[in-house]
């Protein structure tokens, strides 16, 4: 089965909030309770139309199913869907700001197959292109595997606020080249 790349659209966004809800159910549950993946899918987890708006956004699809998507940001927002608290729509400087690494998610049938990796290169050359040399994220626990291999540098996890009252564990990161 043959696999795609392109730009996410506006339209993809219902497809989108699926695809980061299967992936959260299938992938996060080792390192999250369900309450956690309840509240991060309000809030932390959702679509953010503001990365489809910018073009920097990018979903993979098969057969007219989307199986993965991920991005990058030149703003100043380091994560968070639409619905998240405190969100900068400010531009970053590529002279001194890192580029934003941003919302990951593969569907757990497609994970481990080298969906996030692909995907993971094309934001770096795209940012590079813009003027930036370097990126940051904020890594869900399962998600920092990934970036660790691909030359990310973990930082001290730390607890993030959630709705209902809950807290989630992201890991920021950075890598000093890209």
């Amino acid at each position: 089965m043959a696999v795609s790349f392109r730009k996410a659209t506006l339209g993809d966004v219902p497809a989108i909030q699926t695809l980061i809800s299967d992936s959260a159910w299938g992938l996060a549950r080792v390192d999250y309770s369900d309450a956690q993946i309840e509240a991060a899918l309000q809030s932390a987890w959702g679509v953010d139309t503001q990365l489809i708006r910018d073009g920097t956004y990018v979903v993979a699809d098969c057969e007219r199913k989307l199986i993965a998507c991920g991005g990058w940001s030149w703003r100043r927002t380091l994560f968070g869907g639409d619905a998240q608290a405190g969100r900068q729509s400010e531009a970053l400087d590529p002279t001194c700001d890192p580029a934003r690494i941003r919302a990951f998610f593969v569907h757990p049938a497609w994970a481990r197959r080298g969906l996030g990796r692909a995907m993971l290169e094309h934001c770096e050359q795209s940012a590079r292109a813009r003027g930036f040399r370097c990126a940051e994220l904020l890594a869900t626990l399962p998600g920092e595997r990934l970036y660790r291999v691909c030359g990310y540098v973990s930082q001290d996890a730390r607890a993030y606020p959630l709705p209902n009252h809950q807290t989630i564990t992201f890991v920021p990161m950075r890598k000093a080249r890209i």
